[in-house]
């Protein structure tokens, strides 16, 4: 992905491009969200965010001791991703 300054995306002419960036963050807050829900609370205070790129779910947790535990939940955060529509 290219590196675009900010003042040239806030430009009228690249609107177009900020609203993509902002359409794609509240994707990936919506399916954070989703695969939250379906997690165990206490697992769930763990991942930060997620997202879904070039069909492989994407997970950042707050720590690696995080990421290790919800490596556990591999096929209950693909499921969660599935529903969601993301292609993994």
């Amino acid at each position: 992905m290219a590196i675009i300054r900010l003042d040239k995306l806030l430009k009228s002419s690249s609107s177009g491009r900020l609203e993509e960036i902002v359409q794609r963050a509240r994707q990936n807050q919506d399916l954070t969200e989703l695969i939250k829900s379906r997690l165990d609370k206490d697992l769930a205070s763990g991942l930060v965010s997620a997202s879904v790129r070039d069909g492989e779910l994407i997970l950042i947790a707050a720590s690696s001791a995080w990421a290790a535990r919800l490596r556990f939940e591999a096929e209950t955060l693909m499921a969660a991703a599935r529903a969601y529509g993301g292609r993994c």
